[in-house]
């Protein structure tokens, strides 16, 4: 978000539902290849004021052809509509399948946008070295990382309990939450932001 005009657009994160943001995101290829990350999922509250608790998640994929090499980047989605809400808050899921995705627009607005864009249910950004560019993923499985959910709450939760609202943050999880917060619209009209 430091770089406006090479950024994931504001009009957009100011009306995702969800965000999710996998770092590091390992591929690697050699005649098979696969990706896998591990990040976390985040909601607005239920009364659209600022953003809840953190929920692991786990993204997976796979491809054959001829292939060779690795990278690793950052991976954003933003998650637009409540279907594809409810699909993350459910057991993993194909995206591009069960829940339609397209690479994101970069730039100050995503008024100038194909209506395509705009109807996915999620938009998806890589940052490979500073610069965000739009990023397919279709055919990758996105799914909870029990585990890891285990581990920050304390217990067995599910998605549905974290992203509806139902948990506390952990102490790590407020800082995802400011973030979010800092850069998006939460609750505050746009007038108010602005002269801030």
């Amino acid at each position: 978000m430091g770089t406006p005009d090479k950024g994931i657009p504001q009009d957009l994160l100011d009306k995702a539902q969800c965000a999710i943001v996998v770092p590091n995101l390992k591929k690697a290829a050699f005649v098979v290849g696969g990706e896998y990350g591990k990040g976390f999922a985040i909601c607005r509250n239920p009364n659209g004021a600022g953003w809840g608790a953190p929920a692991a998640v786990k993204l997976e994929g796979g491809s054959v052809g001829f292939q060779i090499g690795g990278s690793s980047t950052d991976v954003v989605m933003l998650v637009m509509n409540r279907h594809g809400m409810e699909k993350l808050m459910g057991d993993k899921f194909t995206l591009g399948a069960d829940a339609s995705i397209a690479a994101g627009p970069v730039g100050r607005t995503a008024a100038a946008q194909t209506d395509v864009k705009m109807e996915a249910e999620i938009l998806a950004w890589s940052r490979t070295k500073g610069l965000f560019a739009g990023i397919s993923l279709n055919g990758a499985k996105l799914g909870p990382d029990k585990d890891e959910d285990r581990t920050l709450y304390g217990r067995d939760v599910t998605h549905r309990e974290i992203l509806n609202g139902g948990m506390r943050a952990p102490s790590g999880g407020n800082d995802l939450a400011a973030a979010l917060d800092k850069y998006s619209m939460n609750g505050t009209p746009n007038a108010e932001r602005t002269k801030r």
